[in-house]
């Protein structure tokens, strides 16, 4: 089967962040400061990725404004042709910086939101008064005009404040909201207790949302990420492993998704000794799962099969224990039934610590 060129990057440029999220994708293991990829490497990084037929540049972190270079790299990414999306906490960019990325060249900025209010925001986040801060972000974004994505993730502790978070994306003028139930990746493994919703809650968010897109079509974007252990079938991951976008880890390994290293026998390059071509094209770790070769029953018999491309691998190996085996969020998974039962056990557990993340 032909592989078709990437249109899309993840630039993951730092884990360092000033916030301590407890659903954080990124790995616990985080890359310090000294593994970062030097300016240059990351503009070389972008050149190669117009060059294979990337299109969109999502930069993220961690917080990638903790880079100095943050303007720099922007405006690398602008010479390659690349449209340029920054994914922030919003902490660490001042008006002047931001007027500063605009003249650079940034096309959109994605706005994360911990919550609706300060009580709850600071407290996910870890950070007293980023919530105000971001608030403040918000308005310099409105008056430079970026526009303007706000990100939600939702899980047990603030699923009721979803109305709000819909009002508030359209006080800040923005054209997109995420709204993304946790994906229990990362440090959110860590906090399956705390932060699992409950059945009555993910349908209730799937219901809040099917009515506002309903009231605000024309008016926002709304892109929804469902709770995994609640649905009866996967979602297409990263739109197919290897099938449309890439990562780069702060240190420049590459990888088909920000969770593909948790799959102990796969093996993938760093940008520093390969091409993102070669590596995009003919690495072991990219060419694992794509097509359907390596699929297993039910998957492979499934019509559904060249929909969801077998749903999501990290998560069949995080439940099952096997990475090739069937998403256990497909209702045809004979570990579905496990899956469920998890989500009522942890979404059940009450009063539970949450594990902060650690900085890099």
């Amino acid at each position: 089967m032909p592989v078709p060129p990437p249109i899309a990057m993840l630039a993951e440029l730092t884990h360092r962040c000033p916030l301590s999220c407890p659903y954080c994708s990124n790995p616990l293991e985080l890359a310090a400061k000294a593994q970062e990829l030097p300016t240059q490497t990351w503009i070389d990084a972008f050149d190669q990725a117009a060059a294979l037929g990337v299109l969109q540049l999502h930069l993220s972190g961690g917080e990638p404004a903790a880079r100095q270079d943050l303007v720099e790299l922007v405006a690398g990414a602008r010479a390659a042709g690349l449209y340029t999306n920054l994914i922030t906490s919003g902490l660490g960019l001042t008006q002047a910086r931001l007027e500063a990325l605009s003249e650079a060249g940034l096309d959109h900025i994605q706005l994360s939101l911990q919550g609706t209010d300060a009580e709850m925001a600071d407290r996910i986040g870890g950070m007293k008064g980023a919530f105000a801060r971001k608030m403040k972000l918000a308005q310099w974004v409105s008056e430079i005009g970026f526009p303007l994505t706000l990100n939600v993730v939702l899980h047990r502790q603030n699923l009721h404040q979803l109305p709000r978070a819909l009002e508030m994306a359209q006080e800040m003028g923005a054209r997109r909201i995420e709204v993304a139930t946790v994906q229990f990746h990362g440090w959110a493994m860590q906090n399956r207790n705390a932060l699992m919703p409950s059945k009555a809650q993910a349908d209730e968010a799937a219901a809040l949302v099917a009515q506002a897109r309903q009231n605000l079509k024309g008016r926002l974007v709304i892109d929804f990420v469902p709770a995994d252990y609640h649905e009866d079938y996967p979602k297409r991951c990263m739109g197919g492993w290897g099938s449309s976008g890439l990562n780069i880890a702060p240190d420049g390994t590459v990888l088909p998704c920000h969770a593909a290293q948790t799959i102990p026998h796969l093996r993938f390059p760093n940008l520093r000794e390969q091409s993102l071509s070669e590596i995009w094209y003919h690495s072991s770790g990219f060419n694992a799962y794509r097509g359907d070769d390596w699929m297993q029953e039910p998957c492979r018999s499934c019509a559904l099969k060249t929909k969801d491309f077998g749903g999501c691998r990290c998560q069949a190996l995080a439940i099952t224990g096997d990475a090739a085996a069937t998403d256990p969020t497909c209702i045809k998974s004979p570990a579905h039934q496990k899956l469920q039962a998890m989500a009522d056990q942890f979404a059940g557990t009450e009063h539970a610590p949450l594990v902060m993340r650690e900085n890099a």
